[in-house]
């Protein structure tokens, strides 16, 4: 009986050893280096993103021989189909990639955990710009860690503008002298701009009146009056009347796919976009291009730095101390950031941005160098969009279609969106 017992505590014992360091191992365990540790990451991207962050991945395994990483990655639409039932059965991943359009939802949610903790212990920040790291805070707490920031632009080919007559971009451009401008270059035949994403750009525009897309509570709409609304979508249905810009028909065919791009086929001077987007323009137009800063006036008020996605850490994670390592790594190891080059956006740590500095292409650069400019003169960015926005975002986008097809009025785009925006934020009082 008695070594029936002392076999039975001894395989008892074994067990207890083995489930400490396994993949799933106790928080404790994560901090040492002679615990085997199993991280979980989760990404959306292009297979040049992919490529080099596994890149990343390996290079982490190397200076932590003791941490095993499997990875999941998918394109951007089937990536949060297959993190939504992850988080309904508790299994998502501990490290994942946060988009701004559903950090909230997936905060309130209590599927991430607060990292606040973890600033300035595992995640080294003291060299990030406090409006930057902030980006991250929702309700208080530090949910997300960007991956890089951008902010917004005009790209476009300077020497397809001079072709059209026009010397170079007006200098503290305004909305007015933009659509005088894209009278100009619609007389050569050519669009000034293939159109804009709605919610993107509306919410810029309502920042310069001192307004937002969303209240600070995101339970309704930031602005009141929709004299603004028809203001900025009547410019850009007037500029599609006007052919400086394409009709939906012939925007749609080209939606998304930067090779048929009318800049691309040297149709259109430019398009709006986010910085970090400019390098793919670059490299498919393959000649010289440009970054303008966008149309004011008050473009200082409008003008913020948005990370392009966030790193998260998930509340269900075993392994969460590791997690925010992995995160520290990419914010500043300079070996990783040779790696990323600036995909995710701009590096927001400081000194490696200047690590980094000789490694870039001219295009990365160029983009270095506008949102270096542009930081000094943003303002804070606004609440990341609340529960819902998505569905905001989409019934703003078919209302803006039928406007600029002609079906309805500025006016009346204006009280349909209003109308479906706040029975969609309402579920958030």
């Amino acid at each position: 009986m008695v070594k029936k017992a002392i076999f039975l505590m001894m395989a008892a014992l074994l067990v207890f050893t083995a489930a400490c360091s396994s993949g799933g191992g106790s928080e404790q365990g994560a901090g040492s280096k002679d615990e085997s540790v199993n991280l979980r990451i989760a990404w959306w991207g292009s297979d040049t993103r992919h490529e080099y962050t596994q890149k990343v991945i390996d290079l982490y395994k190397t200076k932590n021989p003791n941490v095993k990483i499997d990875v999941e990655y998918a394109s951007f639409d089937d990536y949060w189909k297959k993190l939504a039932p992850q988080a309904a059965a508790n299994q998502l991943p501990d490290i994942i990639q946060m988009d701004i359009s559903y950090i909230s939802q997936y905060a309130q949610n209590g599927q991430l955990e607060d990292l606040a903790p973890y600033l300035g212990n595992q995640i080294k920040v003291d060299d990030v710009a406090e409006n930057v790291i902030s980006t991250g805070v929702i309700n208080g707490k530090q949910y997300g860690v960007p991956a890089g920031v951008n902010v917004l632009g005009f790209q476009y080919d300077p020497a397809l503008l001079k072709k059209a007559g026009v010397d170079a971009m007006p200098e503290n451009m305004t909305w007015e002298s933009y659509e005088a401008l894209g009278k100009q270059v619609a007389e050569k035949g050519l669009y000034l701009d293939g159109g804009v994403a709605p919610d993107i750009f509306f919410h810029y525009f309502l920042r310069t009146k001192g307004k937002s897309l969303y209240n600070p509570e995101g339970t309704g709409l930031g602005y009141d009056d929709d004299s603004l609304f028809v203001q900025f979508f009547g410019l850009m249905q007037r500029m599609i009347e006007q052919k400086a810009a394409p009709s939906p028909d012939v925007a749609n065919q080209t939606k998304g796919i930067i090779e048929e791009s009318d800049l691309v086929k040297e149709k259109g001077i430019g398009v709006w976009q986010w910085s970090n987007q400019f390098v793919a323009l670059q490299q498919v137009a393959n000649r010289p291009l440009a970054i303008a800063p966008m149309p004011g006036p008050d473009m200082e008020k409008g003008l913020y730095m948005q990370p392009s996605m966030y790193w998260g850490v998930t509340s269900n994670s075993k392994v969460k101390e590791e997690a925010a390592k992995f995160i520290d790594f990419w914010v500043n190891d300079e070996e990783a950031n040779k790696l990323i080059k600036g995909e995710r956006g701009v590096p927001i740590s400081g000194k490696i941005k200047e690590a980094i500095a000789p490694e870039l292409s001219d295009a990365t650069k160029q983009v270095f160098e506008f949102v270096a400019s542009m930081e000094p003169k943003a303002s804070p960015m606004s609440p990341p969009p609340p529960v819902g926005s998505p569905e905001v975002i989409s019934a703003l986008a078919d209302v803006v279609e039928e406007l600029n097809f002609g079906k309805i009025t500025p006016e009346q785009a204006a009280q349909t969106f209003r109308k479906n925006a706040e029975a969609v934020l309402a579920n958030n009082k």
